[in-house]
């Protein structure tokens, strides 16, 4: 029986097989071929109140949390923020369409173009540091923050808040009402589940404690144990006036690894109302990242014993291989079991 988290049910076909997940680490070369907007503005997209309704936990036991391997060089790459923006303020570089410093179009080059360090199966340790700021108190007492991404590039330490995982992106359609209730409102516009190997969710999870102090909770994620998958409950833009993500197909699936090139079909939105793009793709998500942790109005949390942050995953771009069979996507929310 799968296990669900916040209400969610993963439901599996018996001949479903491990997820393979391609193993090389290309350099891309993209080619804009539809939409020609430029892609996600350099400067983050908050997504405010983003924490999933969502509710459980799940202590992790079965598999062990690998810990990322951070050299001597990445534990001193925190620098001063302010100071390193003025030394870029007058090396300013287009990217995408945008106006940038020189050192994050380096990062975001590094990160969307050349797709180096991300999470995935069987991938070397990514060269990054994690770093939080919680600034933002509610009047519950909850803090919030985004995560920073320093990516150790030939020597040079960048900041960026993205970062990409190894995912499949779930576009199937969903059961829409059930016994006259609304489920999975707004799915494929403002939201959609991706999915990825437990080992890979635990090893972020691992960079998440090293760098901020923060053990994470199982908030928003459905787990499978038959092949220890999850769900993240991944945000999308979709307001007006905010940059919507970005999906990108590979042009030559025979291509060599370092030859590969991708085409943007659109936005996710876009390429979700097509029926014959309703299904499962494997690829490379890059997402932003926010943090929640409980606290009080007037004392910000610190991390203790036994306390959780949670975090919110908003899909900025997509890069598929294709499509796969291997994963049975979530395709209702029951509220109890039928």
């Amino acid at each position: 029986r799968p296990q669900r988290h916040g209400g969610r049910c993963y439901l599996l076909h018996p001949r479903d097989i491990p997820l393979p997940f391609p193993f090389h680490n290309p350099k891309v070369t993209e080619t804009a071929t539809m939409m020609n907007a430029p892609f996600p503005n350099a400067q983050r997209m908050h997504y405010e109140g983003a924490a999933s309704s969502s509710t459980g936990h799940r202590t992790m036991t079965n598999e062990a949390i690998i810990l990322p391997k951070i050299s001597a060089d990445d534990q001193v790459a925190q620098r001063d923020v302010e100071e390193e923006s003025n030394a870029n303020a007058t090396n300013m570089v287009l990217w995408r369409g945008n106006l940038v410093a020189e050192k994050e179009a380096m990062a975001l080059r590094h990160v969307f173009d050349d797709m180096q360090d991300h999470f995935g199966h069987q991938r070397a340790d990514p060269r990054v540091r994690f770093n939080a700021n919680l600034v933002r108190p509610s009047r519950d007492g909850m803090w919030f923050g985004d995560l920073d991404f320093t990516y150790n590039i030939n020597g040079e330490h960048c900041n960026l808040g993205y970062i990409g995982m190894d995912v499949s992106v779930d576009l199937c359609p969903k059961l829409v009402h059930k016994h006259g209730q609304l489920r999975l409102k707004n799915y494929g516009k403002s939201w959609v589940y991706v999915y990825l190997p437990q080992l890979t969710l635990d090893k972020f999870k691992s960079y998440v404690k090293t760098g901020t102090g923060w053990d994470v909770s199982n908030e928003g994620t459905v787990y499978d144990p038959n092949r220890n998958l999850v769900a993240i409950e991944a945000m999308l833009h979709h307001q007006t006036g905010q940059p919507k993500p970005s999906f990108w197909a590979v042009k030559d699936k025979d291509a060599p690894g370092d030859n590969m090139s991708f085409s943007r079909i659109g936005t996710v939105q876009e390429v979700n109302e097509h029926p014959h793009q309703q299904r499962v793709h494997r690829g490379v998500g890059i997402f932003s990242v926010s943090m929640e942790v409980e606290g009080s109005p007037n004392f910000k949390p610190t991390p203790r014993a036994g306390d959780e942050a949670n975090l919110c995953f908003t899909l900025v771009s997509v890069r598929t291989w294709g499509v796969t069979d291997c994963v049975a996507p979530i395709v209702h929310a029951p509220n109890k079991w039928y």
